[in-house]
């Protein structure tokens, strides 16, 4: 079956993405909800995950999405193939993460991963970019002392800004003040393995969530 086609970019502050989604009854999605927790954000088809939930059994794995029809297809997608430590949800990051995260029980959230999110080039737009200093802040009041939030685009400028936002919160501190050279993770994603083969660079860090800060 050809996958689902879609449009490449959809704007998060028009009105049709600003609606509340309903929250799933966490135990009806995981087996086990004490497993820890990636949260992979602006997840596009759910490959990354599909592949590091088949290879990472004793976590569950969340992917978030603006796009429902691929929401749709990638959790179509798990159940044919019968993984149960992963779910597909689509939802606008910047209205729902806050319930989201309040919802999930607590102590589970260990990694987060934001992986090539729409650059919007135009500075009118950049209002729309995903990492916003209200997303930030949810994170560090919901990611594990000593979770990790593993950040990577191709566009150098959209990096940095989000690495900006991060360091700018006392809860989060960089691992790393270079560029990482390789990717940590098992997986890699389909844009990632793209720019590869083009010879582009990638530009990664990571960022702890320090023990000893609390967020309000």
């Amino acid at each position: 079956m050809s996958p689902v086609r879609v449009r490449q970019h959809v704007n998060p502050l028009s009105r049709k993405y600003q609606q509340p989604i309903a929250i799933p009854d966490w135990s009806n999605i995981y087996p086990n909800l004490t497993q820890p927790l990636h949260l992979d954000i602006g997840c596009a088809r759910g490959r990354f995950l599909f592949e590091y939930a088949r290879i990472e059994p004793n976590w569950n794995f969340l992917g978030l999405e603006i796009r429902e029809p691929l929401v749709d297809e990638a959790n179509d997608w798990r159940d044919r193939t019968h993984l149960t430590n992963l779910h597909y949800l689509f939802c606008n990051v910047n209205i729902s993460i806050k319930p989201i995260l309040k919802s999930l029980p607590q102590n589970v959230l260990k990694r987060v991963s934001i992986q090539f999110p729409d650059p919007w080039f135009k500075k009118r737009h950049q209002k729309r970019r995903v990492v916003q200093p209200e997303l930030v802040e949810d994170l560090a009041k919901y990611l594990v002392p000593g979770g990790e939030v593993f950040l990577q685009s191709d566009v150098e400028e959209v990096e940095v800004e989000m690495c900006d936002r991060f360091s700018e919160h006392p809860a989060f501190r960089r691992t790393c003040e270079n560029w990482l050279p390789e990717n940590p993770l098992p997986v890699s994603t389909e844009r990632e393995i793209a720019t590869h083969n083009k010879g582009e660079p990638v530009y990664r860090a990571i960022f702890k969530r320090v023990a000893s800060e609390t967020s309000e």
